[in-house]
């Protein structure tokens, strides 16, 4: 082997290498961020996704964060369309290692108490802001 095709060899390998280092592939994401802001939209199927996504990659830390008509999917007594309760669905999540978070700005906004919330719902201040720092902070934003 001459002189170039070692060079090109060596180069190429280098190539590769920093490739790998800098773009590491989706799938090694763990944390990640799943925004609700509409539950008869989103909800049931919102909950379906970090169930598949836990199912696949048990090892990722997910937070749903929720405001405006999202919140609802972490409230007492709500249901789907469908008659399906959102309840054990999130407790089942949650035992998982889901944290779900409620927007008190939306709290405010629809005359709401932390009370009327099950009990695996977290409160933020702003629940845009917290989707920002998440994912300032790395994580991967999904909106189902």
């Amino acid at each position: 082997m001459n002189r170039a095709e070692r060079a090109f060899r060596a180069g190429a390998v280098a190539l590769v290498t920093a490739c790998a280092l800098a773009a590491p592939p989706a799938w090694a994401q763990d944390k990640v961020v799943y925004h609700v802001d509409d539950t008869a939209a989103q909800g049931l199927k919102g909950l379906r996704n970090v169930r598949n996504h836990l199912d696949v990659d048990p090892a990722a830390r997910i937070t749903v964060v929720t405001h405006a008509n999202g919140v609802d999917i972490l409230m007492d007594g709500e249901k789907h369309s469908s008659g399906t309760e959102y309840a054990p669905l999130v407790a089942a999540l949650r035992a998982r290692g889901v944290r779900f978070e409620v927007c008190e700005i939306t709290l405010r906004n629809r005359n709401l108490k932390k009370e009327q919330f099950i009990q695996e719902a977290e409160f933020t201040p702003s629940g845009v802001v917290r989707l920002a720092k998440l994912q300032r902070e790395g994580a991967a934003y999904i909106k189902p």
